[in-house]
């Protein structure tokens, strides 16, 4: 994270994706979003299409991309082509990379997995929330390193959360092999390695034009919110007594939620702003970690000796298949 003044916008909390990027010309720019068949990530989708990108839908099922393929199927606006990618497959992960064609441009990692009931791993013995959240992404944009340089001035975004502020990288047991797994703990320290690839990168890739910035979107209802149950729902105040989904006074859209992603990936505004964390269009303070915080990012998040230990470790993963 930059010693430099917070960076403020514009705009405001509720501010949807199309109007951050009002006025703003995209045409000729190749951007990827993780994830961007459903919630915010088809809104990320359609704001950076309309503005005339050529948006490439990175999801598990291409085909649940469908209805974006053809809404921008006719002439004008932008263009949208759907591509196979399994973040918790490393294998996948290769064959998108080495699909991959021509400059990058923008990546938006927004795709991911939240409070998983139990502990899962993936082939490599990752834990699945880390591995999805984290190690996919990571292998992703390491793949595509030599894309987005190409690109002359290219961004990355990372989708984080507010959990980020509950939990850092367990540096003795990041797979809970030991500790008691815990859906919620797994969770916020996957959501913590996301910003933690964001000062990877900024300390590493500032000279091949390439920036990166986290984010957290607010509280939306999504698909993400598959695993929790009724009562945590409730808790949040999003569901009634009844089980219907209710949509508290805090919660944002979708298009309110995909503003901050469309705000690091295309606005004039973030042009050479790198290694930063924003929420509700603004840079957040980056404040101290725990229960008590509601708003920023953890000291534990943006870290450099911890994002340098967690780029080596999932190096390791990489080198050694």
């Amino acid at each position: 994270m930059t010693a430099t003044a917070r960076l403020t916008t514009p705009f405001t909390a509720r501010a949807t994706a199309a109007e951050i990027l009002d006025g703003v010309d995209l045409t000729g720019r190749r951007m990827i979003v993780t994830g961007g068949a459903s919630g915010i990530g088809a809104e990320t989708v359609r704001a950076l299409a309309r503005a005339g990108a050529e948006v490439t839908v990175a999801t598990r099922d291409p085909d649940r991309a469908a209805g974006l393929v053809e809404e921008f199927a006719g002439p004008g606006a932008g263009s949208i082509r759907a591509a196979a990618l399994d973040l918790a497959d490393l294998t996948s992960v290769d064959a998108f990379v080495a699909g991959w064609q021509g400059p990058l441009h923008a990546l938006v990692a927004n795709a991911g997995i939240m409070a998983v009931p139990d502990r899962r791993l993936t082939a490599e013995g990752w834990e699945i929330q880390l591995a999805t959240n984290y190690l996919g992404h990571f292998a992703l944009v390491r793949g595509l390193h030599d894309r987005l340089r190409a690109a002359g001035s290219a961004r990355v975004v990372v989708v984080s959360s507010g959990a980020q502020l509950r939990a850092g990288v367990d540096f003795d047991d990041p797979q809970f092999a030991r500790r008691p797994y815990d859906p919620w703990t797994a969770y916020s320290q996957s959501k913590t390695a996301g910003v933690l690839l964001v000062v990877g990168i900024a300390r590493r890739w500032a000279a091949d034009g390439i920036t990166a910035n986290a984010l957290a979107p607010g509280y939306i209802h999504t698909n993400l919110q598959r695993h929790l149950d009724d009562d945590t729902m409730r808790a949040f105040g999003a569901m009634d007594e009844a089980g219907n989904l209710i949509t508290p006074s805090y919660y944002k859209s979708p298009a309110q939620g995909a503003a901050t992603s469309v705000l690091l990936a295309a606005s004039p505004l973030l042009e050479g702003v790198t290694g930063r964390y924003f929420e509700d269009n603004q840079e957040a303070e980056v404040v101290p970690g725990g229960p008590d915080p509601a708003a920023g990012v953890a000291e534990h998040a943006v870290d450099p000796v911890a994002a340098d230990w967690l780029w080596a470790y999932a190096e390791q993963v990489l080198t050694s298949r």
